[in-house]
């Protein structure tokens, strides 16, 4: 009986082990996979991800975090009008959609909920670039698919989506120099995102890496929180404290910015700011006086990316580690209305959300005709 017991054991064991090696982790593969436009590796040394194939249709949960701006209101839209879009409709069971807030914490457990729930996968914005080791392995176990995308996180462990955040800062700054001249010193104001998170760390360093090479300004940072009354009252604040900037940076909420040097009476200035509609209305009406302003997007439509990757991903195509979505920019003299900003639409509302290479377009009538509230 002991020997026999301890054959079950062993049997039950390798069991186990089998199991958990078959959902441990997804395989590294070669690449490339399917729709290579829309799912472009970062680059040439970019791993390709397979998880084991699942059946359709999926469920979906988008775990965001921070609530509290425009574009992240945008985005919680976007991802429920795109699930109710033909040729995603049929593969989608259900979509939840749930905002945690900025505690780390809570967004951890928000995904190990989902995770224990029975989802398919899970496509988030995180809270911070580290700590989701443990849900990261959970998932795994679970055949789960995670997709962060935007706030990134500093791990090859999982599926990503993102524009180059680092380039966004670059472009930025040498943006400003050009429009600058030969006039390398002054006060540049720099309007920064939401602390704690990456695409806010990243967008800084590369435009601080340009900036620094380039000449000896002085650079006042402000937290602008991505959000048009946060960066217009940190801009207020930053002309009432140093009187005249010669350029000016943000993040976001550049809208807010704008509209506090119009309030200050700031002459306008070389400016490069986000793809908010009411920051590029602004460009279109005073470039001829002096506001010089380039318009990247950061699209809140990228969670539509995040959800199309994820359902390839569970339909068991490789998929690339990180996927790299080109970066919309446009500037004061490629502005043209109802092409890349719309003058008859509300300020509040980001410009960018077609990717013709993904077969993706979100228009404004389906993101406008939807709420931003968790779902039940």
């Amino acid at each position: 009986m002991a020997c026999t017991a301890r054959l079950s054991a062993l049997a039950l064991t390798g069991f186990l082990l089998t199991f958990v090696a078959s959902h441990a982790a997804p395989k590294t593969v070669s690449g490339p996979g399917p729709d290579p436009n829309c799912f472009k590796p970062w680059n040439a040394q970019t791993k390709y991800m397979q998880w084991d194939k699942k059946p359709g249709p999926y469920r979906l949960a988008v775990v965001n975090g921070f609530v509290g701006n425009t574009w992240r209101i945008q985005m919680i839209q976007t991802a429920k009008a795109y699930a109710e879009q033909a040729g995603m409709k049929d593969k989608i069971k259900e979509l939840k959609v749930v905002s945690t807030g900025t505690d780390v914490a809570a967004q951890l457990g928000a995904i190990e909920d989902f995770i224990n729930q029975g989802y398919d996968a899970i496509i988030t914005i995180a809270v911070a670039p580290e700590g989701f080791d443990r849900v990261i392995r959970l998932a795994d176990r679970n055949n789960v698919v995670i997709v962060p995308f935007d706030n990134v996180l500093d791990t090859d462990k999982v599926m990503q989506v993102n524009e180059d955040q680092l380039e966004i800062g670059r472009l930025s700054a040498r943006h400003l120099l050009k429009e600058l001249g030969q006039k390398r010193d002054g006060k540049i104001l720099e309007v920064r995102g939401l602390p704690g998170n990456s695409v806010d760390r990243d967008r800084h360093l590369g435009f601080r890496e340009v900036m620094e090479k380039e000449g000896k300004f002085q650079i006042v940072e402000v937290v602008g929180n991505w959000d048009d009354g946060t960066a217009q009252k940190a801009t207020a604040d930053a002309l009432a404290v140093h009187g005249k900037f010669e350029a000016v940076f943000t993040q976001g909420g550049s809208t807010g910015s704008v509209r506090a040097m119009m309030d200050a009476k700031h002459p306008f200035v070389p400016m490069a700011g986000e793809g908010e509609n009411g920051y590029r209305k602004l460009i279109a009406q005073h470039a001829g006086e002096g506001l010089k302003g380039l318009s990247y997007s950061q699209s809140p439509g990228l969670v539509a990316i995040s959800m199309k990757a994820a359902i390839s991903a569970l339909e068991g195509n490789p998929m690339p580690q990180l996927i790299s979505v080109p970066i919309p920019v446009v500037d004061y003299t490629t502005l043209k209305d109802n092409v890349n900003y719309w003058s008859n639409l509300s300020d509040n509302f980001f410009a960018a959300n077609e990717f013709p290479a993904c077969g993706v377009n979100v228009t404004a009538p389906e993101i406008m005709a939807k709420d931003a509230k968790n779902t039940q």
